[in-house]
């Protein structure tokens, strides 16, 4: 089976390929990708059986890529950290994954089972994966001091950090403060339409009203968040794309 590897992390795209070499098998790696937009490039032009398929890149979603290549025939291995959201719908919808790092025994695992589904039957189970995940990444549940808090990310403005906390804040008014970094929910929010122009800050781009050129975003309710000079072509290139879309 011709495969492609589609995973942002140079290492995990490096493992899997040794694993490959180490077992028996007739998957033969013809290309590797880091983002979506390469991916469907490469997807077009080699036309894989079979694609391992990293849940979330750097400039999107598994689904994102699904979604651009349906008119293709391949089958899929999922690929994932440990992030329960994203578990849960793998979990749900049935579909076969492998976890970072990558596990010789679960990989031949996955292999086998994947060869035994028809690409109909596993399109199938992608599109239950895909609802589910879906509806689980508009959530977020933070663990408060006495409360576990649901909040709804398209209704989350932005976030701010200050000495080991960050504190949510809403759109309706309300905000919620809890005892861990914004690194720990950077990845989470960075791959749900949020960015983050400074390292005290991630944003929601939907609430944006303006960029500033100086460095200084404005979102719909006043607030002014800067923009660190290090982050600031990475803050203009997401900015731009989603309000783009």
């Amino acid at each position: 089976m011709q495969s492609i590897i589609v995973e942002d992390k140079a290492y995990i795209r490096k493992g899997l390929l040794n694993l490959l070499e180490l077992i028996e098998t007739d998957v033969k790696v013809i290309g590797e990708c880091e983002s979506v937009k390469d991916a469907v490039i490469v997807a077009n032009a080699c036309k894989p059986e079979l694609i391992f398929l990293d849940i979330n890149l750097t400039d999107g979603n598994a689904f994102e890529f699904l979604e651009q290549t349906e008119h293709l025939n391949f089958k899929v291995i999922f690929i994932t950290a440990y992030e329960e959201f994203a578990l849960k719908a793998l979990k749900m919808g049935a579909v076969d994954y492998l976890l970072k790092p990558v596990d010789v025994e679960e990989l031949k695992i996955a292999l086998n089972k994947v060869k035994q589904l028809s690409i109909t039957e596993q399109k199938e189970k992608i599109n239950i994966t895909k609802q589910a995940f879906n509806h689980q990444n508009e959530q977020l549940i933070l663990s408060l001091h006495d409360s576990f808090q649901v909040i709804d990310l398209n209704e989350l403005m932005y976030c701010e950090s200050d000495k080991g906390y960050t504190t949510f804040y809403c759109n309706d008014g309300k905000k919620h403060l809890v005892s861990k970094t914004l690194k720990e929910f950077e990845e989470r929010l960075t791959n749900a339409n949020f960015t983050r122009p400074h390292q005290s800050f991630i944003v929601n781009l939907k609430f944006i009203d303006k960029y500033d050129k100086s460095g200084v975003i404005h979102l719909k309710n006043g607030k002014k968040i800067p923009v660190s000079s290090r982050k600031k072509e990475q803050f203009v290139t997401s900015f731009l794309n989603r309000t783009s879309d």
